[in-house]
């Protein structure tokens, strides 16, 4: 499948690779093109502001939870009908999983996708140093997949010599710069940027960077360079109709996080996803045959979450009945009995608390240790928990083992429920999808044979 694509990469975290990513997709789009949007690793986050600006799902690559075959295959599903599609990448280009291994980088991506990248360095307060950064960059793997740069905060006096040495001394695309540009700032918190529905002004200033990107990107030649990827080759990863079923998903500003390609392949099964906030709706939506609560910023809006004991009730006795669920990182805080000592949905022991810095970070393999709503004792799926905020039981139906061989207990876990910190992809183990969703229609069935034994 032809696919033009073209991996923004950066020297580091926040060298302000979202920044030319968002300027990029903005300027595009207002060329009237149809563009495709992805981000490399497991970030929720920048999907959002992708997607705010496309107007459609950006979807995630990642390298640690997809094998090579479903890496490729989502970005060509993804990517069908698009002229174009830019693909964001991860920390610094190189950066991995350990300080020694290049696993899961933005490189790693390029390399199993073959998708020329472009390196975002930040030129701020440099000079001739940048030449040699990016010669860094360049001569550091033998096949790198770099074929151009751009410039963050140059300057327009200093961008045309260093670009001429890009192009004469190291042989290299210079596809243009942006100045500093302090108005179109984009917030961060302790999980990165602030999700853009919280961003003021957003629409604005993503006008204002496709302006400048008009301006000083080379638009022209970063979409010839996108021409030149090869063709995807893959084969379809596919979740079949198993018949209908009504799936309630949390989603308001506490419970944002969620892969698109999750709820897509839900769908793809024949599932209605059925929106609902926890922090206005008072209730559960009508003949739910399961729920889908997110991951997000519960511990912003624990009074109105606690105050909406509605809500907190509808959800507990659901739970009760034993109405399917999955509970990533935020929604499973949500269903403890306490966050910061405001009372919760209290389904399940234990009560959270801010920790005041990143807590068990990183990749991870989970693997059961008993029998569950989403596979047999022994399977396992790769995942990620990225949180500072912990909780005084976490469960112990799955085991957590990172790369290093470090592991911990964790998650709660039973044939009606999968509750806890670590979050996961349906495509990096699409039986724990099916698994799911047979549960979610085995619900739906027997809806169906009370509501006809009520009708005899």
């Amino acid at each position: 499948m032809n696919v033009p694509r073209v991996l923004l990469a950066g020297t580091n975290s926040g060298c302000g690779k979202t920044t030319v990513t968002c300027a990029v997709l903005q300027a595009l789009t207002d060329r009237g093109l149809k563009v495709g949007a992805f981000k490399c690793g497991p970030d929720y986050i920048d999907p959002m502001f992708h997607s705010r600006i496309i107007g459609a799902k950006s979807a995630n690559l990642d390298s640690f939870f997809f094998p090579e075959n479903t890496l490729r295959y989502l970005l060509a599903k993804n990517a069908a009908g698009c002229d174009v599609s830019v693909l964001e990448g991860v920390m610094g280009y190189y950066d991995g999983l350990a300080l020694d291994s290049s696993r899961a980088s933005s490189y790693e991506t390029a390399v199993l996708t073959a998708s020329p990248a472009v390196l975002v360095v930040n030129a701020a307060g440099a000079a001739q140093s940048i030449l040699a950064v990016i010669q860094g960059f360049f001569r550091y793997q033998p096949e790198n997949w770099i074929r151009g740069v751009i410039l963050n905060q140059c300057s327009p006096m200093t961008y045309p010599g260093l670009a001429k040495a890009i192009r004469e001394r190291l042989g290299l695309q210079a596809l243009g710069f942006l100045p500093p540009m302090p108005q179109c700032r984009l917030e961060s918190r302790h999980l990165g940027l602030v999700t853009a529905s919280e961003v003021a002004g957003l629409r604005e200033k993503m006008q204002r960077l496709a302006r400048q990107a008009e301006k000083t990107l080379d638009l022209n030649g970063l979409l010839a360079l996108a021409k030149t990827a090869p063709p995807v080759s893959c084969r379809e990863v596919s979740f079949p109709s198993r018949g209908r079923a009504r799936i309630g998903v949390a989603r308001d500003k506490a419970f944002c996080f969620y892969y698109g390609d999750n709820l897509d392949a839900l769908r793809e099964m024949g599932g209605e996803i059925v929106e609902f906030s926890p922090l206005e709706d008072t209730t559960l939506p009508e003949n739910l045959d399961g729920l889908y609560l997110g991951g997000g910023y519960p511990e912003l809006y624990t009074r109105q979450l606690s105050e909406n004991t509605g809500m907190r009730a509808s959800l507990r006795a659901a739970l009760c009945r034993g109405l399917p669920c999955i509970a990533e990182c935020g929604g499973f805080m949500y269903l403890t009995e306490a966050i910061a000592g405001m009372p919760m949905v209290g389904f399940l022991p234990g009560e959270c608390y801010d920790t005041g810095k990143l807590t068990r970070f990183g990749y991870v393999t989970l693997t059961a240790q008993t029998d569950n709503l989403l596979g047999k004792a022994g399977s396992f799926i790769p995942g990620h928990e990225f949180h500072r905020w912990d909780c005084t039981e976490t469960g112990k139906d799955f085991t957590a083992r990172k790369e290093s061989g470090r592991s911990w207990p964790c998650v709660v876990a039973n044939q009606r429920l999968y509750a806890g910190f670590p979050h996961f992809h349906f495509y990096a183990n699409p039986d724990f999808a099916r698994n799911f969703y047979e549960a979610c229609r085995k619900e739906n069935m027997r809806h169906a044979g009370n509501h006809q034994t009520c009708g005899d």
